[in-house]
């Protein structure tokens, strides 16, 4: 099956039926909730080593596409650790970054990472990206790096 031939609907039904524990009763939202709980404290490290430091280019040329732009509020959709949020802040200096991610654990890495953080307002909330409790534009930016794989429903994640 080739991804980039599928529709967005056909990518939705693939995504959506792929689960860290195929065997497992619960949601593929839970599951990946309780999975990034898990591996939270060795996350970072595991992500440089499994992409080669690949992570650090892809994020840098993430944040490039905004650099430009007046972004004064930015909102980081699976934030993880926060590396995406954490680079935005450094690099561009929005007034506030809020970083949202189902997993607590991650959340408590990013965090303790932010403390450094001087310039940014930057909070973190723990929530889900299929259901946001913002309203439209109210975000100049808005980021997904590498969370948009573990969506429950794509299509929604992507419309929300």
């Amino acid at each position: 099956m080739i991804l980039g031939m599928l529709s967005l609907r056909e990518l939705n039904n693939y995504m959506g039926s792929i689960k860290p524990r195929q065997t497992k009763e619960t949601s593929k939202k839970e599951q990946v909730e309780e999975m990034f709980d898990n591996i939270a404290p060795s996350y970072d490290f595991l992500n440089r080593l499994l992409s080669a430091r690949n992570d650090v280019i892809w994020r840098k040329k993430l944040v490039a596409t905004i650099q430009n732009r007046s972004a004064e509020m930015v909102l980081d959709v699976a934030t993880g650790t926060g590396d995406v949020a954490l680079q935005i802040a450094k690099s561009i200096h929005p007034k506030k970054i809020i970083g949202l991610d189902l997993s607590h654990e991650m959340l408590k890495v990013a965090r303790q990472k932010a403390t450094k953080i001087k310039n940014t307002e930057m909070i973190w909330v723990q929530g889900d990206s299929e259901h946001l409790n913002y309203s439209d534009d109210t975000f100049d930016a808005v980021t997904a790096a590498f969370g948009v794989r573990n969506f429950e429903n794509l299509e929604k994640g992507l419309n929300e």
